[in-house]
C-alpha cells in the first residue's frame, strides 16, 4: 500500500450536464479523490486559479507521487467565480513537474476550442504522461491498477469513491461555500434518434441512472464534511429521472423516482441551505405534461427557493430544430415554460420558487438571418404573456469532432444577425423581465462578494444566480443580505439590508425609489430620524417601509 501523497488540479469543468467552476466543485474531482484514497495516496487540491495567483504552490508539491489534472470547456461561457484552464497553462503544468507521474483527464478529451464560433481540436497533450480516457475515475482506478487508462461508467464503484472522496471539498479554496455539483445519471436521454447536433452528453452514449441509495450516501458524506449547497446539475435531463423508457426519444416521467431522490437527500442532508437543479428538457414537458406536473410539484415542495430549470431551446427557428435534432419546437417550448410558471412562480420571501431558463445558440446548421427575427418574436411572446424567465443564455457555437455540427454548421455566417439579437434581449428583454423576477424591494439573503471595489459584486449561491451590485465596499467571501433598488441588463443594484436609515449617504439616496436629487440635502439634514414613517414622510421614498431600520 502506497503512503505517497497526489496533487489534484482543478483547471475547471463545463459541459452541458455538468458544471465545475467556483465557487461550484465537479463531481469528477471528488470521485478522484475517493480513488486516490482506496489506492493509498493522500490527496491534496489546488484550483487553475490558486496557481495563477501562487505558482509557487505547485513547488510545494514537487515531491508528490502523481500530478492529476480534471479539465475540459464544451460548452463556452463567461465565468465570475474562476476561468477555466487553458491549453497553454495545462501544457505549463506537465512541463513543471519532472518526478512525479502527470495525468490528465476530462471533458479536455473531447477537443479544446479557445471559445464559442470555434471548431474544437483534439489537443496534443505531449508533455503528460497518461491520457484518461472515457469514465475519469474509472480510468485512473484502472491505471493505478495496472492496467489500460480507459473507463467505463460503474456507479456501484463511484457510489463508493464518492463517499470517500467527500473530504476534498475543504480544502477548496471557498470552503464551506462551496456548490456541490451532484451527479444523478449519465447519457443523452435522446440517444436513440442521435441527440442534439452538437451535444457532447451522446458521447456518454444512451442514460445511466445512479440509484436514490447512491445519492443520498454521497450527500450524507459530504454533509458530514460541511457541504451545505447542493445542485443536481451532472444529468442532461432531470425528470427522466429512473425512467425505464429508455428507448424513447422522451420517456415519462415518474414522479415516484424524483420524490424518493429528493426526500432522501433532504434526510441525509437535514442542515442543507440549498437543494437546485438545472437541466429539464422543454420536449419531455410537452410530451408528458401530466407527469411532468406531477414531477415538478414534488421538486418544488423539497428543493429551496429561487431555482432554475435550464432549458435547452437553441433556437425558435423550426428549420433549425429538424435540421440539428433539437428538444422541442417552438411552441412546445412555451407551453413548457407557462407550465414551470405555473407550478415553480410561487414565492417564498419574494423569490419565486421555480423558473425556467433558456439557452440560445447561434451557428447552427439551418440557421439564416430570419432566425433570429423568431427568436425575438417568441421572448416577445414570452414577456407579453406575461410568463417569467429567469435568464437568457446567448451563445456561439463551440463543435467538436464526433458531433453533426462539426461537419453542417454556420459558424460566423450571421454574426451581425447574432449581435444584434443579442444587444436586443439585453436591451429589451432582460432588464424588464429581472424587473418582474426581481421587484425593487425584494431581499436577497447571504449574498457572497465575488469582487471587490467601491461597487463590490456578488451572489447567492444556488442554479444561475443573479450577479448583484452593491455601492459599497466589502471584502472579498463577505456576506451579506441585500435589498434589490435598481437594474442593469443582466444584474442587479442592491443596497445592505436593513436599510439604515440614520447612516444614509448622497450614494445611497440615489438609489431608492421616489426619490428625487433636490430632496438630497433635505432628507440629510433630518438625520437622525426617529422613526422609519418620518423618513417616508419626508422623502416619499416608493420600497417598502420594511426594508428600512432607524437603528
Amino acid at each position: 500500500m502506497r503512503s505517497e501523497s497526489a496533487l489534484i488540479i482543478d483547471g475547471y469543468i463545463d459541459e452541458p450536464a455538468c458544471f465545475g467552476v467556483p465557487p461550484y466543485i465537479s463531481p469528477h474531482v471528488r470521485y478522484c479523490a475517493g480513488v486516490l484514497l482506496e489506492h493509498g495516496f493522500d490527496p491534496h487540491y489546488l484550483t487553475i486559479d490558486q496557481i495563477r495567483s501562487s505558482p509557487g504552490l505547485m513547488h510545494e508539491h514537487a515531491g508528490a507521487g502523481l500530478v492529476l489534472v480534471i479539465s475540459g470547456v464544451t460548452v463556452p461561457g463567461k465565468y465570475m467565480g474562476g476561468r477555466p484552464a487553458s491549453f497553454e497553462e495545462l501544457s505549463l503544468i506537465a512541463a513543471s513537474f519532472k518526478r512525479p507521474e502527470t495525468i490528465i483527464g476530462g471533458p479536455v478529451s473531447f477537443g479544446y476550442s479557445e471559445g464559442g464560433g470555434t471548431l474544437a481540436r483534439m489537443p496534443l497533450f505531449s508533455g503528460y504522461d497518461i491520457i484518461l480516457k472515457g469514465s475519469v475515475p474509472d480510468a485512473l482506478d484502472r491505471h493505478l491498477s495496472g492496467l489500460d487508462p480507459v473507463g467505463t461508467l460503474d456507479y456501484g464503484k463511484i457510489d463508493r469513491w464518492s463517499s470517500l472522496g467527500a473530504p476534498i471539498i475543504r480544502m477548496h479554496p471557498r470552503y464551506p461555500e462551496v456548490m456541490i455539483e451532484m451527479e444523478t445519471a449519465t447519457g443523452c436521454t435522446r440517444w436513440v434518434t442521435g441527440g442534439c447536433s452538437f451535444c457532447t452528453e451522446s458521447f456518454y452514449g444512451s442514460p445511466v441512472y445512479r440509484t436514490v441509495e447512491g445519492v443520498s450516501e454521497e450527500i450524507h458524506a459530504l454533509h458530514e464534511e460541511g457541504a451545505r449547497h447542493f445542485r443536481l446539475g451532472r444529468q442532461p435531463d432531470l425528470l427522466s429521472y429512473g425512467s425505464v423508457s429508455v428507448d424513447e426519444e422522451f420517456p415519462v416521467p415518474v414522479p415516484e423516482m424524483i420524490e424518493s431522490l429528493f426526500s432522501s437527500i433532504r434526510a441525509a442532508a437535514p442542515g442543507l441551505r440549498t437543494l437546485h437543479i438545472d437541466n429539464i428538457n422543454p420536449g419531455m414537458i410537452a410530451a408528458h405534461e401530466e407527469e411532468s406536473r406531477v414531477a415538478l410539484e414534488v421538486i418544488v415542495r423539497y428543493h429551496t427557493p429561487g431555482d432554475v430549470a435550464a432549458f435547452g431551446m437553441e433556437s425558435a427557428d423550426p428549420r433549425v430544430v429538424k435540421a440539428n435534432n433539437l428538444k422541442a419546437m417552438p411552441d412546445q417550448v412555451f407551453r413548457a415554460i407557462g407550465i414551470v410558471n405555473e407550478v415553480g412562480g410561487i414565492r417564498e420571501g419574494g423569490i419565486p420558487h421555480l423558473l425556467p431558463g433558456l439557452n440560445f445558440i447561434s451557428g447552427l446548421a439551418g440557421e439564416t438571418d430570419e432566425t433570429f427575427e423568431l427568436n425575438r418574436c417568441f421572448l416577445e411572446h414570452v414577456i407579453k404573456s406575461g410568463l417569467l424567465v429567469r435568464r437568457v443564455n446567448i451563445r456561439k457555437l463551440m463543435a467538436f469532432e464526433g458531433t453533426p455540427a462539426f461537419h453542417e454548421h454556420k459558424i460566423g455566417v450571421h454574426d451581425a444577425g447574432f449581435r444584434r439579437f443579442k444587444e436586443w434581449v439585453r436591451k429589451e428583454f432582460d432588464r424588464p423581465m429581472l424587473k418582474q423576477v426581481f421587484p425593487a424591494g425584494t431581499v436577497l439573503e447571504d449574498v457572497i462578494i465575488e469582487e471587490e471595489g467601491t461597487i463590490s459584486f456578488g451572489r447567492q449561491l444556488g442554479s444561475y444566480p443573479i450577479k448583484v451590485g452593491i455601492p459599497s465596499r466589502f471584502p472579498f467571501g463577505s456576506k451579506t443580505d441585500v435589498v434589490v433598488v435598481d437594474y442593469g441588463m443582466r444584474s442587479l443594484t442592491a443596497l445592505n439590508f436593513p436599510v439604515r436609515i440614520n447612516r444614509l449617504t448622497v450614494s445611497d439616496l440615489k438609489w431608492l425609489n421616489g426619490i428625487g436629487k433636490k430632496q438630497y440635502a433635505k432628507i440629510l439634514s433630518q438625520i437622525p430620524y426617529k422613526s422609519v414613517e418620518d423618513f417616508f414622510r419626508i422623502s416619499g421614498c416608493t420600497l417598502s417601509g420594511s426594508v428600512f431600520t432607524t437603528d
